[in-house]
């Protein structure tokens, strides 16, 4: 297994970003809103943010890379972190990002990865030398999840691991999901800047809260949970819940969103990069503090 160090260093070196910034989606910024869950969510799983009340959610929106300077113009996959806040104080965070699907499940290969999308013309040549990846990396350009968005709200967003639901009966659910904006309509003008992604969520807020339906997937028979390239082909989809937007927030950091942070009624697949990803973020938060 890669070395989380080195991982940390071959990424850094690949974007040549400052220690005091995210190694990856190093320009985000932060927002305040809700999540309220629905009752086939409720019935689905019995975590404490699932009940049906609202609960506080944190939210960033960021361009994926490791430069924080880069002007939001330029084509990127795009992320919406959530970090959702129990009653009970306890934390659970979800990173959603615009790639339906991930290409491997190797710390090493995605690392190679990012290194060759740095320079193009390496690109071909990559997924040559790595065909188990061409499928998803494919489907990326087929999506357009590296794109010149106009919106935060434009994308879907995936965040690409499962995770067990216990329900009150201690029943387990695997289950995927999904960010989608409600009804977000056009842009809400016309922005050029360097952070235009941001100026225009401004804008949109300024006009009411923003809102994502978080769907979800709920795997079965025959669908793999444990590997974040695995396709599911048996599962059912339901409304899950709705996160809801209000404000900008000054910046938080420094904060982390771990997707291997759970609370009692989630569980943690045994996904591979799922579990090497608490490692990497250790490293990198190291550096940023």
């Amino acid at each position: 297994m890669l070395d989380p160090v080195v991982a940390i260093d071959r990424l850094r070196a690949a974007f040549r970003g400052p220690d005091r910034h995210r190694t990856l989606h190093a320009k985000g910024r932060f927002y305040a809103g809700t999540f309220t869950a629905t009752p086939e969510a409720a019935a689905l799983g019995r975590a404490g943010h699932l009940t049906g009340e609202p609960v506080p959610v944190l939210v960033r929106w960021s361009n994926a890379g490791g430069d924080a300077e880069v002007p939001d113009k330029a084509p990127d996959i795009r992320g919406m972190a959530v970090k959702f806040r129990l009653p009970d104080g306890t934390e659970t965070d979800l990173l959603g990002q615009t790639a339906r699907r991930f290409p491997t499940d190797s710390p090493e290969e995605f690392v190679a990865m990012t290194e060759a999308s740095r320079k193009p013309v390496l690109v071909p040549l990559f997924m040559l030398r790595h065909p188990r990846m061409a499928g998803a990396m494919l489907d990326g350009l087929r999506s357009k999840a590296v794109a010149s968005h106009a919106s935060f709200t434009q994308p879907t967003y995936y965040p690409i691991h499962a995770y067990g639901w216990r329900d009150a009966d201690d029943h387990l659910s695997w289950v995927r999901y999904r960010f989608v904006a409600q009804h977000a309509g056009p842009p809400s003008g016309t922005y050029a800047g360097r952070d235009r992604l941001f100026e225009e969520m401004t804008a949109r807020l300024a006009n009411g809260p923003v809102r994502f339906d978080v769907r979800l997937l709920v795997a079965g028979d025959g669908d793999d949970p444990h590997s974040a390239v695995s396709v599911w082909k048996h599962a059912r989809e339901l409304l899950g819940g709705t996160i809801e937007v209000t404000g900008e927030l000054p910046d938080q950091d420094p904060v982390v969103f771990d997707p291997a942070r759970v609370v009692d009624g989630i569980e943690l697949s045994d996904d591979p990069i799922l579990r090497y990803r608490p490692s990497a973020y250790s490293e990198s938060i190291d550096r940023r503090t």
